[in-house]
């Protein structure tokens, strides 16, 4: 590493770091900068966890007790901040506004938080991984029906299998991957400022 960068590694690096920062400091403030790090992390291991699809592995994010954990991860940092700004008694209180009998209502939508950030990452993923399946198993068989009785190897050209499952593996495995990265992020980034009342 330089103080003037001169290998393409070190202006790419750099870049890269340069472009999370005002990311995080646009969504959260200045005073959560020290969080870029954890961030991209969390971006990189969902997005890197939901392409491995496209090499035929089986995504960790198409199981809900990856994203389950993430999500707790997350929500436990959300009651730090919130514990940190309110102290701990005020954090406790916060549960009987603006009234006593909404209490079971307030534990209820904050315990909510995690789960729909796991279940709304885990159902993207999960659903494109169904949809995929089910496509191309119904086009393989409209193949067959087609081919079928055809001599020899010409029964076995998959004619209708090419084309439409790249398709739909450019949406799932890919736009639909980097996109629920990017919300589970955005989500991580807006609870954790809300959680500590920062006004920046």
């Amino acid at each position: 590493m330089k103080v003037r960068p001169e290998s393409k590694k070190q202006i790419v690096a750099e870049y890269i770091v340069t472009a999370v920062q005002n990311f995080v400091k646009s969504n959260m403030g200045k005073v959560f900068e020290f969080f870029s790090p954890f961030i991209f992390s969390l971006m990189m291991l969902s997005a890197f966890s939901s392409l491995s699809s496209l090499l035929t592995f089986k995504p960790p994010t198409s199981d809900i007790n990856t994203l389950l954990g993430w999500s707790i991860l997350v929500f436990m940092m959300i009651i730090y901040y919130k514990i940190k700004s309110m102290g701990f008694l005020g954090y406790l209180k916060s549960y009987t506004k603006p009234i006593v009998l909404l209490t079971p209502f307030n534990i209820l939508s904050d315990v909510a938080v995690p789960v729909s950030m796991a279940f709304r990452h885990f159902g993207n993923i999960v659903s494109g991984v169904v949809i995929s399946s089910l496509v191309y198993g119904s086009l393989s068989s409209l193949s067959s029906l087609a081919l079928g009785n055809l001599p020899g190897f010409l029964s076995k050209i998959p004619i209708f299998e090419l084309g439409l499952p790249a398709v739909l593996s450019i949406y799932f495995d890919l736009f639909s991957s980097l996109l629920q990265a990017f919300i589970f992020c955005m989500l991580t980034m807006v609870y954790i400022k809300m959680a500590a009342n920062v006004k920046e």
